[in-house]
């Protein structure tokens, strides 16, 4: 297996530290505000590489963080007038919603950075005893230039950096590329107690600590959106690698491509963003999660509303195999499609090449069909390669209209306990079609996409779905 490792800028063959297992941490969102496109980005292409390792049969371990505590953050509450804990909750509600709509799996494990400020003071204390940090007027800093190899990850001469770089404020700094471990506390602003007293975490610190709490030093993947490169995930590393004596911190470190709108990158800053919640209101939240893997993880993704469309289509396109061949199906997998797809997410999670093998298996199975044969090696193949990508059609619910589905099953004289009562109405349906009494037969149909319930006449039987 290969993957593109940000850390030498080239693909590399990729062995887990542990033979059977997989541990992978990823940079999580800062909760000051609503989920925004790229946000649904970076969560999906993680959700797959996880799945990937799933299916592939490796013992995952999944972190991703929730920063809960930030200047951001802080701002917001300080601009609504409102808490930060409020502003948290609030977002954080946001997120698990969208997410959830996206069918991206929890992590096993979601540290937030206020649950861990114990293990960043203990990193801080490291950091300072080992001369690689310093307090200033209550602040403690990171000495970039104390740190050997500072810049290989974003490919930055330190030398350079001062020109044009992201440097932090603070008067108190040795060095204005140093940035903050610990920061004083602030009127108004949440506080914990420290050796070098009150005060809160910088924010590249809980990374550290949180990433090396719960999986240990030298982990497989360290992933994240390519903005984080520098200087988040280069803090990281230095003040990780300094802390330790040694490296790596993290074996890989993998970087999904930015959102684009109109050429320009999305971002909470400047208001340049599509807010996810409307996104997944307006499309079918799996045509939004199909629209995010057609891409090429690592390459920028411009938001089209023909993008998003053109997803929707594909997504039906995918279903509506699946559907003429209801029910689980007990048959072996094409052994030829499993290598196809495997080869193709081995090298570097190359997941539209991996979907272009599973509309070659959905192909397949329509031609199947069509000729009157058995479509169940395909289903099969189709079953175990969809749920990789997590975009396998949801099972209709149909609890919410279980009494109109009763009281319509009563008017055409069929059972209403039935295990389907759908079903039951469709085989009535197809009984009146038979005797030619167009009229019930339009009517079974019309009322049940009141519903939302809409029947697909095709030459091998009549199938039915939930909109």
């Amino acid at each position: 297996m290969r993957i593109y490792n940000s850390l030498g800028r080239a693909l590399q063959e990729f062995e887990p530290q542990t033979a059977g297992q997989i541990g992978i941490y990823v940079c999580g969102a800062t909760v000051q505000s609503e989920p925004h496109l790229g946000h649904g980005r970076y969560a999906v292409v993680f959700d797959v590489v996880r799945r990937y390792f799933d299916w592939v049969g490796f013992d995952v371990r999944y972190v991703r963080n929730v920063t809960d505590v930030d200047d951001k953050i802080i701002a917001a509450a300080n601009e609504r007038g409102v808490s930060p804990v409020q502003i948290v909750d609030e977002a954080s509600h946001a997120f698990v919603k969208a997410y959830a709509a996206l069918r991206v799996q929890p992590p096993d494990i979601e540290p937030r950075a206020t649950d861990h400020i114990a293990e960043m003071i203990a990193l801080v204390e490291r950091l300072v005893e080992s001369g690689h940090a310093y307090e200033a007027g209550g602040d403690v800093y990171f000495s970039v230039r104390g740190f050997d190899g500072y810049g290989e990850l974003s490919g930055r001469d330190v030398d350079e950096l001062r020109v044009g770089a992201r440097v932090e404020p603070g008067k108190h700094k040795r060095d204005p590329l140093d940035f903050a471990l610990w920061k004083a506390a602030k009127p108004g602003e949440p506080s914990w107690p420290s050796p070098w007293g009150d005060g809160r975490p910088g924010w590249h610190i809980e990374c550290s600590a949180m990433a090396e709490k719960y999986l240990g030093f030298g982990f497989d993947i360290h992933g994240g959106g390519n903005d984080l490169v520098f200087p988040h995930h280069e803090n990281e590393i230095a003040q990780s690698e300094a802390a330790a004596g040694r490296s790596p911190f993290a074996r890989v470190w993998m970087h999904n491509g930015m959102m684009t709108l109109g050429g320009e990158k999305m971002a909470k800053s400047t208001g340049h963003i599509i807010d996810l919640q409307d996104l997944l209101e307006t499309y079918p939240p799996l045509a939004v999660r199909l629209f995010y893997l057609r891409t090429h993880y690592r390459k920028p993704l411009e938001f089209t509303p023909d993008a998003l469309e053109d997803a929707v289509g594909a997504l039906e396109r995918l279903w509506s195999f699946r559907r003429r061949v209801p029910g689980p199906v007990d048959a072996a997998a094409d052994v030829e499609s499993i290598r196809r797809f495997n080869e193709a997410m081995a090298d570097d999670f190359d997941a539209a090449g991996a979907l272009a093998v599973v509309f070659d298996v959905v192909r397949s199975g329509h031609r199947a069909l069509d000729a009157g044969g058995d479509a169940s090696t395909w289903a099969s193949t189709y079953d175990e390669l969809i749920d990789v990508f997590g975009l396998a059609e949801p099972i209709a619910d149909l609890d919410d209209v279980a009494d109109e589905l009763a009281a319509l099953a009563r008017d055409y004289g069929v059972s209403d306990r039935a295990p389907s009562v759908v079903d039951t109405l469709v085989v009535r349906r197809d009984a009146a079609r038979g005797e030619k009494d167009w009229a019930t037969a339009d009517e079974i149909r019309d009322r049940l996409a009141s519903l939302r319930i809409v029947i697909e006449d095709r030459a091998d039987g009549s199938r039915w779905h939930r909109t």
